[in-house]
This record gives structure tokens, sequence and C-alpha cells, in this order.
């Protein structure tokens, strides 16, 4: 059985890494029998969750675990998808992970509130003599990865004005059908879902939630993909959906 290592539930998600979360709807996806194992990034080949093991491989990172779980175990994510689809979902999820996630970064790590009563709590359980040192030094890492990104060398509202671009870009292109490809959920899906339901969650708040929630049919969407692979999960937002 697949063992996926992860962070676990909390901030009103089942599972508090967006990334975590992308690997595990797509072992749902794929109907692949695992457990999962509540693990630190430093446990990891590569020093971040999800990775996964199966059989007596180790596999990190989660593009490279959707294309182990493809190729040992027969699954084809992206099914009914021509060549053109499979490369505009592609393309989607690059838009996702390296523009929205990083504002979702932003919200969560530098927002003093919100990475209080968030990520700080990650580092609770190191010595009274340690915390305060790694907290601000791993903080440090994620602002800087942040700039890296792009998003952190602008005014926070004008990060907030090229994300929100990027959610009407995912809203447009979602439309009215149930998934972004059509009338089943693909390998995007997963990734699109994760990460907007982690800007979602009212546990934090930020005017790129309150953004968020202006696209109805991006609320609607994340609604139903919770429903579909997290039934037992009691989701709750608020209903701010223009």
């Amino acid at each position: 059985m697949i063992t996926l290592h992860g962070g676990g539930a909390g901030f009103g998600l089942p599972e508090i890494s967006p990334f975590v979360t992308k690997t595990e709807v797509q072992l749902k996806m794929a109907g692949l029998a695992y457990r999962k194992q509540p693990s630190k990034p430093m446990a990891s080949p590569k020093g971040q969750i999800p990775f996964i093991d199966d059989g007596a491989e180790t596999i990190a990172d989660s593009s490279f675990i959707r294309a182990h779980i493809e190729s040992q175990h027969g699954i084809d994510f992206d099914e009914g998808l021509d060549l053109a689809q499979r490369a505009q979902a592609w393309a989607i999820e690059r838009m996702i992970e390296h523009h929205i996630y990083f504002a979702l970064v932003g919200a969560r790590w530098l927002n003093d509130e919100n990475f209080a009563k968030g990520p700080a709590q990650f580092f609770s359980d190191l010595p009274d003599t340690q915390r305060d040192s790694v907290r601000a030094a791993v903080r440090d890492q994620v602002e800087h990865n942040y700039v890296v990104s792009g998003l952190g060398r602008h005014s926070p509202e004008e990060a907030l004005e090229l994300a929100g671009r990027s959610l009407m870009a995912l809203s447009l292109l979602l439309a009215d059908k149930p998934y972004l490809m059509g009338e089943r959920p693909c390998s995007t899906d997963a990734t699109a879902f994760a990460i907007l339901a982690g800007i979602m969650t009212p546990y934090f708040d930020s005017p790129l939630r309150q953004r968020l929630m202006q696209f109805g049919n991006l609320v609607a969407y994340v609604d139903r993909m919770m429903a579909r692979f997290y039934p037992e999960h009691a989701w709750e937002r608020q209903a701010e959906a223009a």
C-alpha cells in the first residue's frame, strides 16, 4: 500500500499543505489504496512534502508523484483529453502553481495575524531555546522565495491585482463547466482545488480571499470538489460569492 506523507488536517482544511492535497486527490482519483502519515518536510528526499513510499521506492514532489502513479499503476489522469487539451491543462496547472500559489503564500506567511495563528504553529514542538530563531529563519526563507517568485517585488495592492487577474483567467477558463477541462476531473483539477481551497478557508482572512470569493463559479467549484473527494470533511466557508 502507498504511504502518503503529509501535514495533516488543520486551518479548516482536510490537509494543511496544498501540494499534499493535490497528491491525495490524485490518489483518490486513481482509486489507489493508501495510508496517510504525518511527516516533517526534512524527512523528504527533497526537503518538502508531499512524498510517498510505494513499495521500495520513495518519490518526492507532487509532479513526480503524479508521473510515478501514471507510469507504475497504469493511470491516465487526463484520459479523454486530446494533445491540445493536455497542453492547456498543463499550462493552467503551471499558472496555478507558480502564480496563484505564491499569492496564497503571501497571504498566509507574510500577514502577521495569519502567520501567528497558522504557520507559526508549525514550530510549537521545538524546544523553547530554538523555537523563535527557527521560526524567524524559516519565515525569512519563505519571504525570500515569495520575492523570487516575482509577486513579492510589488506592493501588496499590485500583487493582489496580478493574483486577481490569474483568478479571473481561471474563472473564465472554468466558465460553466463542472471541471476545468469538461465533465470529469483531470489532474489539473487536483491542483486547482487544493490551492483555491487553501485560499478560501475562512480560517485565514485576506484581501486575496475576498477577491476569490467574488468569483461564484470558483467558489462552487471548490465546494463541488470538496464534496466529491472529502465528503467526510465538515467544510465551512462564508457564502460571500457574488
